[in-house]
């Protein structure tokens, strides 16, 4: 299982009393390891259950638990294989599928017979991947600035991210967000520890191939940063509107693909609740 740090740790519970005091800590039994889950907002509102990007773990999402959970039961999830609370022991982690039926032991764990799913970044090309999966577990789709479901990434982009794969350090993590950020200024804690995610042992973010948005099933949101670097976002929209039978698209205007869901997060809020209802 990956191995904490003691700084991320420290910055891991400083995120965590960013979100609102009656937030719940759940560590949810699944054969891959107990997974953390940070859950908020009324006990019979509708099941929101909210994927981070890489390295970003589900506290990245406490910007937006206040407005989404005045409605929603937010489920935001610690990513198995990631940085963070959630265990990696019991059946091994070895593909995309071992992830899709995780978040299925997930999904069972939580008593959610379905629910709305929304992911970021990496978290949105797991999220369309589950919808495939169980597209009758999931009512609604969003996906924030997905990466490897419409499009691939810009070289430039893994071009300026590779130092921080092939040597982690926080310095370099916080350079990467600063070029990928410019002008946004996120959140400082949450920049503090998204770098130090980086550099935690054990980490094993498991890829495959992009699913088929051709073949989602229910009504999709995709929201897409205006300023991106990990792609174009205008082709992106043209290609995910050609391709979703049941699809919304909006351009977040002056967002970037690591400012989002915290920097201005009421658009996003409003557009994702309005689409929910």
């Amino acid at each position: 299982m990956p191995v904490s740090l003691p700084a991320f740790d420290l910055a891991y519970d400083e995120l965590r009393a960013r979100w609102p005091e009656s937030t719940q800590e759940r560590d949810v039994p699944t054969p891959y390891g107990r997974t953390r889950v940070h859950v908020y907002g009324p006990v019979d509102g509708s099941p929101l259950v909210l994927l981070p990007g890489g390295s970003a773990t589900g506290l990245a999402w406490f910007a937006n638990a206040p407005a989404l959970g005045e409605r929603c039961r937010v489920h935001a999830v610690d990513l198995l294989g990631d940085a963070g609370r959630t265990e990696r022991r019991g059946t091994p982690l070895k593909s995309a599928h071992d992830l899709t039926l995780w978040l299925d032991a997930l999904l069972d764990g939580l008593g959610l017979a379905h629910t709305h799913l929304c992911g970021h970044s990496y978290g949105a090309w797991l999220a369309a991947r589950y919808a495939l999966h169980a597209p009758r577990r999931v009512d609604h789709l969003v996906l924030v600035d997905p990466t490897q479901v419409f499009a691939g990434f810009r070289l430039g982009y893994l071009l300026r991210a590779l130092p921080t794969l092939i040597r982690p350090s926080e310095a370099r993590a916080r350079a990467f967000l600063a070029w990928e950020t410019a002008g946004t200024h996120p959140d400082e804690a949450w920049q503090h520890l998204y770098a130090l995610a980086t550099t935690v042992p054990g980490r094993k973010l498991v890829t495959g191939a992009r699913p088929r948005p051709t073949d989602l099933s229910m009504p999709v949101l995709v929201l897409l940063a205006e300023h991106s670097r990990a792609h174009h976002a205008a082709k992106v929209a043209d290609r995910a509107r050609r391709m979703l039978s049941q699809g919304e698209v909006a351009v977040l205007p002056r967002a970037t693909h690591h400012s989002l869901p915290l920097t201005e997060p009421k658009q996003l809020n409003e557009r994702l609740l309005a689409f929910l209802s």
